[in-house]
């Protein structure tokens, strides 16, 4: 599932789209685009961000900034971990399915305005990954009260799996190569959280096992998928040189 390598270029953005200059210019600098490899295509992506768009700029014309928009995104967040740790599956999914939705109005709304800079992709991508680290931390302490104790394992997994995949995005743009490829991005891992987070409140915890499991699975394969494609342009990039 490793697409092929994209022309030299930056994204404009981290991964809600709210830089506007990449913080770092390499001269092999080389990118992927943001579905290869992934569930979702881009035409489905763009569609969502459509959808988005008159969401977001009512928003802005009630006096809310992009950052501010990200913060509230954390908060909304923040109160499924709480829903979370009371064992409420079902009651956490509802909250994260409104997080998800709000997740990229901030970009939108950057975007629209004119507002975008390097520092409110740096506050979007920080409060990203703050919001897996609560929400995971949410589960496993819903786990302990329930006495499914083996989600806490399973939660903790997912979210080091999860990090790990950014981490090498990171890394990666590091090296001037925006390795945003993979086949559980972090839209995918939500979805797949939501869905057995209903199912585990519905049905049974073990549902929510699932798909904690699948979530690290799928996140591990997303983590070799960067790092060959990382490989691969760095020596393309040494050959170009």
């Amino acid at each position: 599932m490793i697409p092929p390598h994209g022309l030299p270029q930056r994204r404009p953005s981290a991964p809600q789209g709210r830089s506007s200059t990449p913080s770092r210019a390499r001269s092999h600098s080389v990118a992927a685009r943001a579905t290869q490899g992934s569930l979702l295509t881009g035409d489905e992506r763009a569609r969502i961000k459509r959808i988005g768009e008159p969401i977001a700029l009512l928003l802005g014309r009630l006096g809310l900034s992009p950052d501010a928009l990200t913060i509230a995104g954390f908060g909304i967040v923040l109160v499924a971990a709480f829903t979370a740790a009371a064992g409420a599956w079902i009651a956490t999914a509802a909250i994260l399915i409104l997080g998800t939705l709000f997740d990229g109005l901030d970009g939108t709304l950057a975007r629209a305005t004119g507002k975008t800079s390097d520092f409110g992709a740096f506050l979007d991508s920080t409060m990203d990954r703050a919001g897996e680290a609560v929400i995971y931390a949410g589960i496993a302490a819903g786990a302990a009260m329930n006495g499914t104790t083996e989600l806490i394992g399973l939660a903790t997994l997912a979210l080091g799996a999860g990090s790990l995949v950014s981490y090498v995005r990171a890394r990666g743009e590091g090296l001037g190569v925006c390795a945003n490829n993979g086949i559980a991005q972090r839209g995918e891992r939500a979805a797949i959280l939501i869905v057995g987070l209903i199912t585990g409140g519905a049905i049974t915890a073990t549902w929510l096992a699932g798909a904690l499991l699948l979530i690290s699975v799928l996140s591990a394969i997303t983590v070799v998928q960067r790092i060959r494609f990382i490989r691969a342009a760095l020596a393309t990039a040494g050959s170009r040189a």
